[in-house]
């Protein structure tokens, strides 16, 4: 069953908004899929920065959860509807899973980072699309979550330097 016209109140274009509600679903669902590695390597950091990475990871985990929200709610506002389960993460989701039992704490790191940046082209795409629709409001609040996925791809490149 499809989902029925949500007769949200926009002035913005459904076949724009569309496009605009792919990108934002899709780092919605990177978002999801990093918050979760971020606390496996949290639960399972090991070795003489424990402490130091266990505590990043956790505070990095606890910004990318914020955003989701914010995310799911812009895709609602304008009209169009958003990831539902797990499975449609998983569907969505261009973020690798690390499902291995052990990862050393500079692979961690790097991974991580890496995931940080893919995160940064997503919200580029994201950015591009609400561009193209003339939607400011997406537009503008992607900025900040650029910044914040790029502040943390730096703090692990620098906490990397010595692993």
């Amino acid at each position: 069953m499809t989902a029925p016209d949500l007769k949200t109140p926009t002035d913005l274009k459904s076949n724009a908004t569309k496009s605009v509600a792919d990108a934002l679903n899709g780092a919605l669902a990177d978002s999801y899929a990093l918050y979760l590695k971020t606390k496996n390597f949290h639960w399972h950091v090991s070795g003489p920065h424990f402490r130091d990475y266990h505590l990043m990871f956790d505070e990095q985990a606890t910004e990318i959860l914020g955003t989701t929200d914010l995310i799911a709610e812009r895709v609602r506002k304008t009209g169009n509807v958003t990831l539902r389960s797990i499975g449609d993460i998983s569907r969505h989701q261009t973020v690798k899973d690390n499902d291995a039992e052990f990862v050393a704490p500079a692979d961690m790191l790097k991974e991580l980072r890496d995931d940080n940046l893919a995160l940064v082209e997503t919200f580029r795409a994201v950015k591009a699309a609400a561009t193209e629709a003339g939607d400011n409001a997406t537009e503008g609040i992607v900025d900040d979550w650029t910044d914040q996925a790029e502040q943390r791809a730096w703090f692990l490149f620098e906490a990397a330097r010595g692993a």
